[in-house]
């Protein structure tokens, strides 16, 4: 089994964000994080979880996703994604990274754990120190999947975290 440890943060939402990623597997350990200029924290909560399994080499894998981001773990356990890719995500956030994070799961065997953030487990503190630091870095590149999003609708930034389920 393969452990995922992920979080996201934004300094504002939007704002510049970060994600934070530990994964585990036997005596294996890697850490990946990486910052945007104008993001969300959602974005970033699912970026995380979409890197961390792109970081997994092995096909077919059985993966633990541990995050804790109600957004998107319930997306995915309570069967909310798969609704709205019925739905070709219509009236839904980030459908670039829904998609992107579909083929990728769909190549392992993918289960998600919701934990509390900020309760003192060991990899999420790490996870979020990561994306901290990360959007904290200079010089931070655009995320273009937000961009594309307030260029198609300028008005979009003010409601981007009300279209939840």
């Amino acid at each position: 089994m393969i452990q995922i440890f992920t979080d996201g943060a934004s300094r504002g939402n939007p704002g510049p964000g970060g994600y934070g990623v530990v994964l585990k597997s036997g005596p294996h350990y890697k850490e990946l994080s990486e910052g945007f200029s104008l993001t969300t924290n959602n974005r970033m909560e699912l970026l995380a979880v979409i890197r961390g399994i792109e970081a997994v080499k092995r096909k077919n894998a059985e993966i633990c996703v541990y995050s804790d981001s109600s957004y998107v773990c319930d997306a995915v356990n309570k069967g909310w994604l798969f609704g709205w890719e019925k739905k070709n995500f219509a009236k839904k956030m980030n459908p670039d990274l829904w998609r992107e994070f579909l083929v990728l799961y769909r190549k392992h065997k993918v289960k998600f754990v919701w934990i509390k953030g900020h309760a003192g487990h060991p990899e999420n503190e790490r996870c979020d120190k990561l994306a901290v630091e990360a959007a904290l870095r200079p010089d931070l590149p655009p995320d273009i999947g937000y961009q594309s999003i307030l260029e198609s609708n300028p008005d979009s930034s003010a409601t981007v975290q009300t279209l939840l389920p």
